[in-house]
């Protein structure tokens, strides 16, 4: 199979440092700005940032549609942090709607503010017997998880920090920010299933 093409939302947040993780496992990243971006990916990735803004600029560069009609034709999305916001079916306080693809309830800015942030050490059992190191900044949490939602990772107290729905991928913390690509590596994996089965049932 070709290279993957995996899209960064990059109209606000933190898209830069996940473009360069990305390219140390040897995807292509895609800058997604405008719909027409979205034609060549084979997942999307909407990063950290302010979810608000996020939701905003969705509608103001036509982007919230073709997205979700991508999400729910099976297209991987991973959301972080604020991005796992946006994905959200409930996502609190938001003056607009979110995507309402994957089905969890975030809690915004759950930890507090920038000043309360923080780092964990996580079992994620899907990504193998070692730890993440995990960063949290100004993190949502996921309070609820719908039945066919599998929790990746908790925190010691049982708050929901990752989550998979599928093709679907939330993580209320920032593996872009951190030398650890397994996550990435993750939604890779998940993009090359999907590719491969559209490519068979193509046939």
């Amino acid at each position: 199979m070709s290279v993957l093409r995996i899209g960064v939302l990059a109209v606000q947040g933190d898209f830069a440092e996940h473009i360069e993780l990305l390219r140390r496992i040897g995807v292509e990243p895609v800058e997604v700005r405008l719909p027409e971006h979205l034609g060549a990916i084979d997942a999307l990735i909407i990063p950290g940032g302010e979810s608000t803004t996020i939701t905003r600029l969705l509608d103001i560069y036509d982007l919230r549609a073709p997205i979700k009609r991508l999400g729910r034709a099976g297209m991987p999305i991973w959301g972080t942090c604020a991005g796992a916001i946006v994905l959200a079916k409930g996502a609190g306080d938001l003056d607009r709607p979110s995507l309402g693809l994957m089905d969890i309830d975030v809690r915004r800015n759950a930890f507090g503010r920038q000043v309360d942030s923080f780092e964990a050490d996580l079992d994620v059992g899907t990504l193998g017997d070692v730890p993440f190191h995990a960063i949290f900044i100004r993190a949502p949490v996921i309070h609820h998880a719908g039945d066919g939602v599998e929790v990746l990772a908790m925190l010691a107290d049982g708050t929901i920090v990752a989550a998979r729905e599928g093709h679907l991928l939330a993580t209320s913390f920032h593996p872009e920010l951190t030398d650890d690509p397994r996550f990435h590596q993750l939604l890779a994996a998940i993009a090359e299933r999907s590719h491969r089965d559209r490519d068979r049932a193509s046939k």
